[in-house]
């Protein structure tokens, strides 16, 4: 190793095709990293190619890609770590490898012991023991909310002194001026109707079948959609079938997985968003929402309090009748849905990416070097 210090980043999450929550984070807050002014250099390691993370790296910083057919980070990274030391380790999505040097982790959330309905057995497990081991032998940890530090030392144990909370950035395509893609969207994604918008991975915790019978009980007297953005997750066939139920018919359009770059034309084609989770860690499609502006529904409880403010008007997430009279309400208040847009837009402001990355390579200064 050289004299100069190093600090190595598990990269692997930044690097896939279609990142959500933890993948974002991971290669939001890795540019971040990277464009700090620091005195040691960076290793990023990732299983298989780079993608656009080896794009203009910073002469203090290299990528090691060691693919790995499995067993990644137990095997594979803890292989590297052995062989060619570095002074410490960030780990940005929960799993601390078997062999580490001195590490931080973020900790996104314990879901899984909330809603463990939500999960496979197999993967409890597993959630269960990657968790509480990487609480247990990293130096510290960062956590995107004070409801997943709550969770933390609740389950586990954990002692506050031992966390940091540090906000998720909004990605700045959220907040710019309407383009071409916009008038494009509806077309391509065949969003004919006003609509009301979902985004997530699709699985009982985010609670969609509630949001779906409020939808049907408004088309009573109106007429909206509810469109779902989110790749199929655990048991998506059950709340799909819920969804069915619900009678929505053709007022119901589920997109899958929406790219990056259309998301933010997708936000802003949206009458209303809204978040019914009945648990979050953090809750990003919030913050996004209300950036590109769009007014935002969203669920009490967990990190949705937190995170939102008062810039989100609130339900209770099990009541329908009251979620249905929040989205009556934003539809026929025009003084109201702008009053929450510009509550909405301010509040995001508050979180930036390069807020992110400064607090937290104080944090990897502080306990790694």
């Amino acid at each position: 190793m050289s004299s100069t210090p190093v600090i190595g980043i598990d990269a692997s999450r930044a690097v896939g095709r279609t990142r959500t929550g933890t993948e974002n984070y991971s290669y939001q807050l890795i540019q971040g990293l990277l464009a700090e002014p620091v005195e040691f250099d960076w290793r990023l390691y990732t299983n298989g190619a780079g993608g656009s993370l080896a794009d203009d790296l910073p002469a203090n910083a290299e990528l090691r890609e060691i693919p790995s057919p499995r067993l990644w980070t137990h095997l594979r990274l803890s292989g590297e770590l052995l062989r060619h030391r570095v002074n410490g380790l960030f780990v940005p999505s929960h799993v601390v490898p078997l062999y580490h040097p001195p590490s931080v982790v973020t900790i996104h959330d314990l879901g899984y012991l909330h809603w463990p309905e939500s999960h496979p057995e197999s993967q409890l497990r597993m959630l269960d023991y990657t968790t509480r081991w990487s609480a247990k032998v990293a130096r510290h940890i960062i956590v995107p909310s004070g409801q997943t530090a709550r969770d933390l030392t609740r389950f586990y144990k954990v002692p506050a002194s031992k966390m940091t909370v540090i906000h998720h950035g909004v990605n700045p395509a959220m907040s710019t001026l309407p383009t071409t893609a916009d008038t494009t969207l509806r077309d391509r994604y065949l969003l004919n109707n006003p609509f009301v918008l979902a985004v997530g991975t699709i699985q009982p915790r985010k609670n969609l079948p509630v949001l779906g019978h409020a939808i049907a009980q408004l088309n009573k007297e109106t007429s909206i959609d509810l469109v779902i953005a989110g790749k199929q997750g655990w048991m998506a066939d059950e709340v799909m079938a819920e969804l069915s139920e619900a009678g929505l018919g053709d007022h119901l359009r589920v997109l899958d997985y929406v790219p990056d770059d259309d998301l933010p034309a997708l936000y802003r084609a949206a009458d209303i968003f809204v978040q019914p989770s009945r648990f979050e860690g953090f809750g990003m499609p919030i913050l996004e929402a209300m950036a590109c502006g769009t007014p935002v529904i969203a669920a009490r409880g967990s990190s949705l309090d937190e995170i939102g403010g008062d810039a989100a008007i609130r339900f209770d997430h099990d009541d329908c009748e009251e979620l249905t009279a929040r989205i009556a309400e934003l539809l026929s208040d025009e003084t109201l849905k702008h009053q929450v847009i510009a509550n909405g837009r301010s509040w995001s402001e508050g979180f930036t990416w390069e807020q992110t990355a400064r607090k937290t390579r104080i944090v990897l200064t502080e306990h790694l070097l």
